[in-house]
């Protein structure tokens, strides 16, 4: 066992502030990492002050950070993938029970034993994760993931949370050259998912309410923008869309997307809107479309994801803040103050 700095919080209450927390020496089967880069996920906030209690009740302190790359120092007597010097990533799990159907068919997202980043029960060293708001972490060369070396390492950072909860939905639904597909919201994950869809090759369109995010929509690979409040701007869509990303968590009018899908045409959620959306029957029913919801990917889907990456040259756009600004970029973060996710330079904890 041995010390890293790292920045926590106490309470639901309480900033996240300077601290020291113990990490396990690696195991055989263990990669040691020094820590980058660390991006700032918006659940990283509601876990902080304990706003999913009924879904994952906080323990404190809380560590957070489940968007991590940095570089390998140490790797233990097993491990056959990864050596000292190599760029690496994890994302928002360490562990999971590896034997179950899903963790076989690498969906350990789904695994009903699956070990978060931070927050779940460390069967190392008793009591909880951490995650990677912090200059080390010790993770199980399974859940270590490869970087390509022709990529901006703070642009990388959002990838283990955004850009996989954005490509897999993408995938799993058949995106590619000749669909038209809609990305509802142009935040942290909207503009993520604009970005792949447009390098699948689908006629990509962004829904927002806000008519001055048109110009970055276009230019992040949209081929139009909808202003979604203007009833006739929707309605010339109507029946046309292979699929639909909704990255809103606010609540909004699901059945007014659902009425611009085409025969057989899906809708899929990544956003989490806190109360349920209301939703019509016959807006599904008379055309057999699908409403269906997604979360991250499993590991081979995310290496996946970050080769494709590397092929395409596609980043996160990133803010990159020290560590001691972390507590502003919260308040920033709650306001939709960043285009479009803030990244923690993790070299910043070397002057605390």
């Amino acid at each position: 066992m041995y010390n890293t700095k790292a920045y926590s919080a106490a309470s639901a209450t309480s900033p996240l502030a300077s601290d020291t927390i113990a990490r396990r020496d690696p195991t055989e089967h263990d990669v040691r990492i020094e820590i980058l880069f660390c991006g700032i996920c918006h659940s990283d906030l509601h876990s902080v002050r304990n706003e999913w209690s009924d879904f994952m009740s906080t323990t404190y302190p809380i560590v957070p950070g489940h968007e991590i790359v940095g570089r390998v120092t140490q790797v233990g007597s097993a491990v056959t993938k990864y050596k000292p010097g190599d760029l690496v990533a994890v994302g928002c799990m360490v562990d999971s029970d590896g034997d179950c159907p899903r963790c076989k068919a690498g969906l350990e997202q789904f695994c009903q034993d699956v070990i978060f980043t931070y927050n779940s029960p460390d069967k190392h060293l008793g009591g909880v994760t951490y995650g990677g708001y912090s200059d080390s972490i010790v993770v199980d060369q399974r859940f270590v993931l490869r970087v390509p070396e022709n990529l901006d390492l703070a642009g990388v950072a959002p990838l283990l949370c955004a850009g996989i909860t954005t490509y897999s939905p993408l995938r799993h639904w058949g995106v590619t050259e000749g669909k038209k597909v809609g990305v509802i919201g142009l935040g942290g994950l909207g503009h993520m998912g604009v970005k792949f869809a447009h390098a699948f090759g689908a006629h990509t369109v962004v829904f927002t309410t806000s008519p001055n995010k048109t110009e970055d929509a276009l230019r992040l690979g949209a081929d139009e923008v909808v202003i979604s409040r203007n009833a006739d701007e929707m309605q010339k869509h109507a029946g046309s869309f292979d699929f639909i990303l909704d990255t809103v968590s606010a609540k909004h009018d699901i059945n007014a997307y659902l009425n611009l899908l085409r025969l057989d045409g899906n809708i899929t959620l990544v956003g989490a809107p806190e109360n349920p959306l209301d939703v019509a029957a016959f807006s599904l029913i008379m055309a057999r479309r699908s409403l269906s919801g997604s979360s991250i990917g499993g590991i081979p889907e995310t290496q996946e994801m970050l080769e494709f990456c590397g092929e395409h040259n596609i980043t996160a756009d990133v803010e990159v803040i020290p560590i001691q600004k972390v507590n502003e970029a919260y308040e920033r973060l709650l306001k939709s103050d960043v285009k479009y996710r803030f990244v923690i330079d993790i070299t910043s904890l070397k002057s605390e």
